[in-house]
C-alpha cells in the first residue's frame, strides 16, 4: 500500500490550521461601543466610526482620502461612475478576477475589453493593454491578484499618456507597497474589499481612496444616496446615488481589524520566503517571484505554479486532491477567465451597450468562441494553485508541513497513475 494518505496512508498534517478570520477581544469590544452608543447603521453619515475608519485605512494605504462603502463591488461601479465614465465607453480590465471587476463597467452601461493576463506573475498583460485602447477607451481596471501586484509604474504611464482614469483593484492587496508607497494610492482611484474571506474582514463591506478632493466628494455623495452635505458638496450639480454606506458596526469591525495588520502581515511575509525556498528545494511548486519593486506584501492568497513534469506528467488537479488528503488544501481553479464564468451572465437585451463588440452577449457562443486567453485558461487549469493565506499564520512548523506534503507527493507521485 502506498504512504500516500489518499491511498490509505497516514496524513502529514492532522491538527488544524489557525482559524479564520483572526479575532479577539478588540472585535468585541469595538462592537459594545458602538451597541451601547445605538450607533450601528450607516445613517446619519458618515458616522463616527465610519469617518475613523476613512482616516485610518486611507492612511495604512498612503492616500489622502478614504470613504467606507457597501462592499467592494459597488465601489468600483461608484469609482467609474465618478471618473466620468458613461454609456458606450470602453473600460479594459484582465480577464482572471472576481466577476466584478468585469461586471461594473456593465453596471454603467459601458464595456468590458477583456485581456490577458502575463505568465510570470498573472496580473493584467500591460502590452495587451496598450493594443487594447481605443478612441472610447476611459479608463483601465488593473487588479493586484492573490499575492502579487500588477506592474504600477507602467500602468501610471499609460494612463497619463492616454488620458485614462486608472482605478487599482486593491481586493486583495490591503497593506501591499509598490515602491515603499501603499497600492491604492497610484491611480485615480483604489478599490477594496472588507468581504469574509480577504486579508481583513467585516464580513462585508468596501472601501475607496483617492488623492483628489473633488472626487472624494462626489463619492461621498454617491456612497449616500446623491445627497449632498457639509464636507461633500463642493462639486457642481447632483448625482444619482445609492445607498451604499458601510454601517457602524462594520466598521467597528475594521477597526479592531486594522489595528492587528502590520503584526499579522509580517507573520505572513516570514512564512511566505520561508516556504518559497522550501519549495524551491523540492521542486514542482513555484512561488510566483516577487517584483522587486513590491516593497510589502499583504498576501491574500499564496499563488504557486504547478509543473507537472515535476509529478510524473499528472493533471495538476490530482495532485492538489493528494495533498489536500495531506492536510494541505489548494485551490487550483479559483477563477476562470471572467466570460467563461456561468455567473457572468451579461447579455445585449439587458445592456444594450454590449451589442457592437459583444453580439448578444459576452456568453453568446459565437462570442465565446472569439475569445482567446491562452495564460488566464493555463493558469486556471493547468498551472495556477492558490493557498490559503491562514496557512501562512502557522510560522515555522506550517511551513514545514506544507513542504513535506509537496515532497511526500513528489515522491510517490507514481504510485497516483
Amino acid at each position: 500500500m502506498s504512504s500516500l494518505a489518499l491511498l490509505g496512508g497516514t496524513p502529514v498534517r492532522s491538527r488544524p490550521w489557525p482559524r479564520w478570520p483572526v479575532r479577539d477581544e478588540t472585535e468585541r469590544q469595538q462592537l459594545l461601543d458602538s451597541f451601547d452608543n445605538s450607533s450601528w447603521g450607516g445613517f446619519p453619515f458618515p458616522g463616527k466610526k465610519t469617518s475613523e475608519l476613512a482616516e485610518r485605512f486611507a492612511r495604512f494605504q498612503d492616500a489622502k482620502y478614504g470613504i467606507p462603502c457597501a462592499n467592494g463591488s459597488i465601489s468600483l461601479e461608484i469609482c467609474l461612475r465618478a471618473a466620468g465614465v458613461k454609456a458606450g465607453d470602453e473600460v479594459i480590465v484582465p480577464c482572471t478576477s472576481w466577476v466584478a471587476t468585469g461586471a461594473a463597467p456593465i453596471w454603467v452601461n459601458a464595456v468590458p475589453v477583456f485581456v490577458d493576463i502575463n505568465p510570470v506573475n498573472y496580473c493584467i498583460d500591460v502590452d495587451a493593454i496598450e493594443a487594447a485602447i481605443t478612441p472610447r477607451t476611459r479608463a483601465i481596471i488593473p487588479v493586484h491578484l492573490g499575492s502579487a501586484m500588477a506592474d504600477l509604474d507602467r500602468l501610471t504611464d499609460i494612463a497619463a499618456r492616454h488620458g485614462l482614469a486608472l482605478i487599482e483593484d486593491c481586493a486583495h492587496a490591503h497593506g501591499n507597497r509598490w515602491r515603499d508607497r501603499g497600492v491604492g494610492s497610484w491611480g485615480t482611484f483604489g478599490s477594496f474589499s472588507f468581504q469574509t474571506s480577504k486579508i481583513l474582514t467585516s464580513g462585508e463591506g468596501g472601501f475607496i481612496t483617492t488623492n483628489d478632493d473633488v472626487l472624494r466628494q462626489k463619492v461621498m455623495s454617491m456612497v449616500n444616496c446623491g445627497r449632498k452635505e457639509p464636507g461633500y458638496d463642493g462639486f457642481q450639480g447632483h448625482i444619482l446615488g445609492y445607498n451604499a454606506r458601510m454601517t457602524e458596526l462594520q466598521c467597528a469591525l475594521m477597526l479592531a481589524q486594522l489595528a492587528r495588520a502590520e503584526e499579522l502581515q509580517q507573520r505572513k511575509e516570514a512564512a511566505a520566503d520561508l516556504l518559497t525556498r522550501g519549495l524551491a528545494e523540492v521542486g514542482g511548486f513555484i512561488a510566483v517571484p516577487r517584483d522587486p519593486r513590491e516593497t510589502r506584501r499583504g498576501i491574500y492568497q499564496f499563488i504557486l505554479k504547478y509543473d507537472a513534469s515535476q509529478f510524473c506528467g499528472l493533471p495538476r488537479d490530482r495532485v492538489l486532491e493528494a495533498l489536500a488528503a495531506e492536510g494541505v488544501d489548494m485551490d487550483g481553479v479559483f477563477y476562470v477567465p471572467m466570460p467563461f464564468n456561468p455567473i457572468f451572465a451579461a447579455r445585449s437585451d439587458e445592456f444594450p451597450m454590449l451589442r457592437e463588440r459583444y453580439g448578444d452577449g459576452i456568453q453568446a457562443p459565437e462570442t465565446l468562441r472569439r475569445m482567446k486567453f491562452p495564460v488566464a485558461m493555463r493558469f486556471a487549469h493547468e498551472e495556477g494553485c492558490w493557498l490559503h493565506y491562514p496557512y501562512l499564520l502557522d510560522g515555522e512548523q506550517g511551513v514545514r508541513d506544507i513542504v513535506e506534503a509537496v515532497a511526500k507527493v513528489k515522491k510517490h507521485a507514481a504510485d497516483l497513475a
